[in-house]
């Protein structure tokens, strides 16, 4: 009797651990889920997580604005109004400066060099002491192709074409557009369109040609600029509530930060793939694709240096972190040029 009696009393403490153990999170997304790689690899990602613990975590993508506004996510992850949130860091740029840097980086690296100082040359630790004070634990959960240089109504030629335009324009690169006369406005994606419509901006960039296709931008803009000066690469991130975070059991928080590891081979792969074909159907509707002319790149890089120094001068954890990531770069430099084909 007794030895039954202790039987079921093992099997209600198991069964009340793991009905405990089971919860229900919110992801609020800055970019609504049918937006390609933007959107898909948060809803992915959601769908990872409740798969990876048994539905232990059953996490549900929000589109912006179902709970907070897209350009919100960063305080209600911070106050847990929502769990977690799927956004890019550099996003938060008002409230942290120096998450910029880990985000996209004006003539910055490819893919595989900005992994590498996140992953192994101390990117990440910079990353979780900037959003500590804030109570937010963010992953870097996928990395993206180059972006577009952006959308014009009008050639580009030289940089005084720039002068006297109002454009939506992201993170650092916004702040060197402005070196160039340019008038800046960070909309987020779902704003972009009307805005261009309306003439309420002249012009835009948003990101990879198969992501700004899906936005219908050549309909009102038929001159696209490459390369992708200010985001060669992209990062985006997984921001969990921080106390919520350390609640969880070290396989649970191991089996999150597998998903990102996962998903960050999974987006770069699919975001190369995309590319080819939505330059071809974007061609096929009128749009004129051009390469910036080597005088407005020089223009552009100069104007990013004087950038750099004036955000480093500004912020002492820019400056430290824009050290760390200077230093990975001419540390890797021989390596890249021995190693790679140009």
């Amino acid at each position: 009797m007794n030895k039954l009696l202790t039987t079921t009393a093992v099997c209600a403490a198991m069964f009340a651990g793991s009905v405990q153990a089971q919860e229900n999170w919110n992801l609020q997304s800055t970019y609504p889920g049918s937006l390609t790689q933007l959107g898909t690899l948060g809803i992915r990602i959601a769908d990872q997580i409740t798969r990876i613990t048994d539905g232990d975590i059953n996490v549900d993508f929000q589109e912006p604005g179902a709970i907070v506004p897209a350009l919100e996510v960063f305080d209600a992850v911070g106050t847990g109004a929502v769990e977690a949130g799927w956004s890019t860091p550099g996003y938060w740029a008002g409230r942290v400066p120096a998450l910029q840097l880990l985000a996209a980086v004006p003539f910055g690296p490819q893919a595989g060099e900005y992994l590498a100082w996140v992953k192994f040359g101390g990117g990440k630790e910079l990353f979780d002491e900037l959003y500590e004070p804030h109570n937010i634990k963010g992953i870097h959960c996928a990395i993206i192709a180059p972006e577009a240089a952006g959308w014009f109504r009008n050639p580009i030629n030289e940089p005084g074409d720039l002068q006297g335009l109002t454009m939506r324009f992201f993170g650092l690169g916004a702040k060197v557009m402005e070196k160039m006369g340019v008038s800046t406005q960070l909309l987020a994606g779902g704003d972009i369109f009307p805005a261009l419509e309306l003439g309420t901006i002249d012009a835009t960039e948003f990101s990879m040609p198969a992501i700004d296709l899906s936005l219908g931008f050549y309909q009102v803009a038929s001159e696209y600029y490459f390369p992708g000066w200010h985001q060669q690469s992209t990062l985006f991130d997984l921001m969990i509530n921080l106390d919520l975070w350390e609640s969880l059991d070290e396989s649970t928080q191991f089996k999150i930060e597998t998903v990102c590891d996962a998903n960050i081979a999974y987006g770069l792969a699919e975001g190369e793939a995309l590319q080819f074909d939505a330059l071809a159907e974007l061609e096929a509707n009128g749009v004129n694709i051009n390469t910036l002319s080597p005088s407005i790149l020089e223009a552009l890089e100069a104007a990013w240096l004087e950038v750099a120094a004036e955000e480093s001068a500004a912020d002492a954890d820019f400056a430290r972190t824009y050290e760390s990531y200077t230093t990975f770069r001419e540390n890797y430099s021989r390596w890249g040029e021995l190693g790679y084909l140009e």
